[in-house]
């Protein structure tokens, strides 16, 4: 049977974009990854993420959906909240690979509910489990394609902003990060910052 792992990256950030992405993994693979060191991927090195991100991508099926800054603002300010984001997401992927089964890192404190509904509107046999992406091989090598991938975002915008010392992670708890977002008001906040996140709404 051919698995679809799904998983995100960036869901904390307060810079750069929501990644979700999705990778089908047939069973009789899954031995392989672990050969290949696929681990989920806050427990890899960038550059051993990006190495492996390259390799999955050549080896299986896979869809990324890119969320910038400003459609997260712009959603939010709609009354969807983070975690219909997500399931939106997760769910255009499900329904674009038409999976026979798939395995997702649930956002919902309700693991059970958010599958659920998975399920149900997708129609697609959907297990959603918090740390999946820690369980489950098809849900790590997701991790590391949408960590890799939102790993180049930054890193392109950090290279624009090299001269004044770069943005750092994007995270609200990196130092290099809240002393990037000190340089600007709420009103000349460039795209790529999340307005509508606590961190910088009380900028106003």
């Amino acid at each position: 049977m051919d698995i679809l792992g799904i998983d995100e990256a960036g869901r904390g950030s307060v810079l750069g974009p929501l990644v979700i992405a999705g990778v089908v993994v047939p069973e009789k693979m899954e031995k392989v990854l672990e050969r290949m060191g696929v681990k989920d991927s806050k427990r890899l090195a960038p550059h051993r993420r990006t190495i492996l991100s390259r390799k999955l991508k050549k080896m299986f099926e896979y869809e990324i959906v890119v969320i910038s800054a400003r459609e997260i603002d712009e959603m939010r300010a709609d009354g969807i909240n983070l975690n219909e984001i997500e399931k939106n997401a997760m769910e255009s992927i499900l329904l674009k690979i038409k999976p026979e089964k798939a395995i997702v890192d649930a956002v919902d404190v309700k693991a059970q509910r958010f599958q659920d509904n998975l399920c149900s509107d997708t129609g697609v046999n959907v297990i959603a489990e918090h740390k999946a992406d820690d369980k489950y091989i098809e849900v790590s090598a997701a991790s590391i394609i949408a960590k890799a991938e939102r790993d180049d975002h930054i890193a392109q915008i950090n290279k624009e902003f090299i001269k004044s010392g770069g943005i750092g992670s994007g995270y609200p708890s990196d130092p290099k990060t809240k002393e990037f977002l000190t340089n600007y008001t709420y009103d000349e906040m460039p795209d790529f910052v999340r307005r509508s996140w606590a961190t910088v709404a009380k900028m106003k």
